[in-house]
């Protein structure tokens, strides 16, 4: 049962990693906030992985250019993701843009079929349904606030669709690495991505925006945190996924939702009415039957 414990802990340890994040995006703006992710992430996921590497002898990676397409193709989603959620937060609230951006779920599940020829089953697809349907409640535009409302939620939908195109090229990534070692493929891939997306991020903002890294590097002190619980939640996730198959560790790791709401709740003061509950309720369900079926 500890893949249980793992993914009941790598739920919380993400919703902090966001939170972290959203309070950095008044300095440094959305992209500076993003690349604390992965710059301040990077040395935690190189102890995680070299910690793998040394339980791995028999591990033997092939860094053939599926690799390299499907690692440099998920790194640039996640990192346009991971920027677009942080706009949405701004906008729709930290626990409505924390529902919104699982839509990355379903939406893998049907990039998964149209473009890998996954086979989805009847209850996935009533999944995709029904989550679609909390999506629309969740994100139905308040009386008199159309225009900043849809721009909220077409942004949380916007980084789910990113994040599911991550979710693949990573899923690709590891299985054109090493197949026969999962949990050795998932963490290299991570540092590779990892490595790619600081030094790109760093190069880009240094020209376009130095005030971001000015920003980034006089709050070390969180970003530092809020690398660590990226990497902390990243670990916890590979080690459930190691122990227990990816449907139920999705189900259990639904525990997200409710967490950000009682984050966004205390940290953010945000209150969620009663349309919003009733739209994460949903998409929850959803998004249980998605990973059940």
């Amino acid at each position: 049962m500890l893949w249980i414990f793992l993914t009941v802990a790598a739920a919380p340890l993400q919703v902090a990693r966001n939170a972290m994040q959203r309070g950095l995006v008044g300095d440094a703006g959305p992209w500076g906030a993003t690349l604390v992710r992965f710059l301040f992430g990077l040395p935690f996921s190189i102890a995680i992985f070299l910690t793998v590497f040394l339980v791995t002898p028999g591990a033997t990676p092939h860094w053939t250019p599926v690799f390299w397409t499907a690692a440099i193709l998920g790194a640039i989603a996640q990192v346009t993701a991971t920027a677009v959620l942080l706009m949405a937060m701004s906008r729709s609230g930290f626990a409505v843009a924390t529902m919104l951006q699982q839509s990355s779920l379903p939406l893998a599940a049907i990039m998964g079929w149209l473009v890998l020829g996954d086979a989805l089953s009847g209850a996935v697809w009533l999944g995709v349904a029904v989550a679609s349907a909390g999506l629309v409640v969740l994100s139905w535009p308040r009386a008199g606030q159309g225009k900043a409302d849809l721009a909220g939620a077409l942004l949380g939908l916007a980084a789910g669709a990113a994040f599911a195109v991550a979710f693949n090229g990573f899923r690709e990534g590891g299985r054109a690495l090493d197949p026969a070692h999962p949990i050795f493929s998932a963490t290299a891939t991570l540092v590779v991505a990892q490595a790619m997306q600081a030094f790109v991020l760093t190069s880009i903002l240094a020209v376009t925006r130095p005030q971001a890294l000015r920003a980034v590097r006089g709050a070390w002190r969180p970003s530092l945190a809020a690398g660590f619980f990226g990497s902390a939640a990243s670990a916890c996730w590979f080690g459930a996924l190691a122990l227990a198959p990816a449907a139920p560790v999705r189900a259990v790791g639904l525990i997200e939702g409710p967490i950000a709401a009682a984050v966004g709740r205390k940290l953010f003061r945000e209150k969620l009415r009663v349309r919003q509950w009733v739209g994460g309720a949903l998409t929850g369900a959803g998004l249980l039957l998605c990973t059940l079926g």
